[in-house]
């Protein structure tokens, strides 16, 4: 199972930045390793975002992204107080989910 991932959500007035470091290897399928072999691609496909259980953003990834990569967005009617869950699934079928509160 991959690290967990570092969510920090943020209320501004009526809305909040939700920023998200994830980590994982994100690999293309297009490296070689030293002994010449290809690297199988591994990489996250989805990734999607609730607030309070409401789901808010859904995205499809692919191999152009970066590794650990860094995902910002911002929520309307989000308050101190309330839970940001963000989930990915990448393409060998791990998924990860991890929550945040908004501060």
């Amino acid at each position: 199972m991959a690290d967990p991932m570092r969510i920090r959500a943020q209320a501004t007035g009526d809305k909040a930045t939700v920023r998200v470091l994830m980590s994982h290897e994100m690999e293309t399928g297009q490296r070689r390793d030293s002994a010449g072999k290809t690297i199988p691609a591994w990489f996250i496909q989805d990734v999607s975002a609730t607030h309070n259980g409401k789901p808010v953003f859904s995205a499809q990834w692919g191999p152009a992204v970066s590794k650990n990569p860094f995902l910002q967005f911002t929520i309307k009617g989000a308050k101190a107080g309330d839970k940001i869950a963000v989930t990915w699934v990448d393409n060998k079928g791990d998924k990860r989910t991890d929550e945040a509160t908004v501060s």
